[in-house]
């Protein structure tokens, strides 16, 4: 099919047409290929390989790709060797980065061993490769974790804690990977293509104070100055560009912490903040969930489970204002099997509906009003949401 190019000469417009164009020709890709052996049509017929779109050259044919949706990769990927390579290589998602072009995806569990992604924009379900594991891991408390082009899933095995890897650009596990001080129960967040994680408890349940970043670009851990509390069980967020960590249980197992702490990566300083998460679930104990935090836009929210409310903390004064309701659908138990994060420029809210079978995901758009819940999708799955992670990218 001809496509006349639109009259206007804006940047914008020509990138969108021009994704428009690859994206029918990965769409032709059947038709392509029995036209011509697969090795003819890597090369383009003798044209330089490496243009991918040999009549509009290697730049302009990356400049394209860099504004088709993450969900077209996968067909894009398959017209030959030559984008295959490209996707798998990561420079369209470090490109994307670069320019700020951000699509968030949810990944979620909500039975053993068994991931799927969800993607907001198109409220598609896609499947991830079944997690490869054994009964101790698989039946073992998992901690998630999206960074970069990786999804990270921590658990244990028999003798000792590991992580599986998933990576988008290949759709495959890999294991092997181990922090410095291997951890189970911490906090943590990402920021593009870092992550920290901070406390936490070891091997031998000892709580910790220490810290480490990730770099998932070169698949380095980096172990950080140690926090000036242990923790575990806190939960993590970035704002401002600092790492917070607020929650949890400190020493002795007894200690429900309510302050909590900020890094800031460019000093390398913890600080405390005194009641910054003051308890408001008394007498939930050590089963009680970590807190259940989101930031969007740099504001910070908590959802109180047992009250069913959405809080927003104030930064200057230390404190939280209830600003209004959780899905009235959402159930947990103390928290556990509930999901409230941030995806974009959006608050979700994921759980099982009352009576469960089904699992719920609401979102909304924070403005100066009340939570205003969308509905995005419903999904016939089990009654309790194990992990859920969002990856930008």
């Amino acid at each position: 099919m001809q496509r006349d190019l639109p009259s206007s000469c804006e940047q914008d417009s020509t990138w969108i047409y021009n994704a428009l164009c690859v994206i029918e020709l990965s769409n032709s890709k059947l038709v392509i290929q029995t036209d011509q052996p697969d090795d003819q049509n890597s090369t383009g017929n003798g044209s330089d390989s490496s243009s991918l779109i040999h009549q509009l050259g290697r730049g302009m044919s990356i400049n394209c790709l860099l504004h088709c949706s993450r969900s077209d990769y996968g067909s894009i990927s398959s017209l030959n060797q030559n984008f295959r390579s490209l996707i798998r290589s990561g420079e369209l998602y470090r490109l994307r980065r670069e320019m700020g072009i951000v699509e968030h995806w949810v990944y979620l569990s909500c039975s053993l061993l068994e991931w799927e992604a969800f993607d907001p924009n198109h409220r598609r379900w896609m499947y991830l490769p079944r997690m490869p594991s054994n009964e101790c891991f698989m039946c073992s408390n998992k901690e998630s974790l999206a960074v970069g082009t990786e999804l990270l899933v921590f658990g244990k095995e028999i003798t000792s804690l590991v992580i599986r890897r998933y990576s988008i650009l290949t759709n495959t596990w890999s294991s092997g990977m181990s922090m410095n001080t291997p951890r189970c129960l911490f906090g943590s967040a990402s920021l593009g293509e870092i992550a920290i994680l901070a406390g936490g408890c070891d091997p031998n349940a000892n709580i910790l104070n220490s810290a480490e970043l990730y770099n998932s670009e070169t698949g380095t851990w980096e172990t950080l100055p140690s926090m000036n509390k242990a923790r575990k069980m806190g939960s993590a967020v970035f704002m401002d560009g600092k790492f917070y960590i607020m929650g949890g249980i400190g020493e002795g197992n007894s200690e429900s912490l309510t302050c909590g702490e900020v890094y800031d990566m460019k000093t390398g300083v913890w600080t405390v903040i005194p009641n910054m998460l003051p308890g408001w679930n008394e007498g939930a104990g050590v089963t009680e969930a970590p807190p259940l935090l989101a930031v969007v836009n740099n504001v910070l929210y908590a959802a109180d489970y047992a009250q069913k409310e959405v809080r927003r903390y104030d930064k200057e004064r230390n404190f939280w204002f209830t600003i209004g309701r959780l899905p009235e659908q959402a159930v947990s138990m103390n928290g556990w099997g509930l999901a409230f994060t941030a995806c974009g420029d959006r608050v979700i809210c994921i759980g099982p509906r009352l009576g469960g079978g089904i699992i719920e995901l609401n979102s909304w758009v924070p403005n100066q009003g009340p939570p205003q819940w969308d509905l995005l999708a419903t999904k016939r799955s089990g009654s309790f949401v194990y992990n859920c992670a969002v990856m930008g990218c």
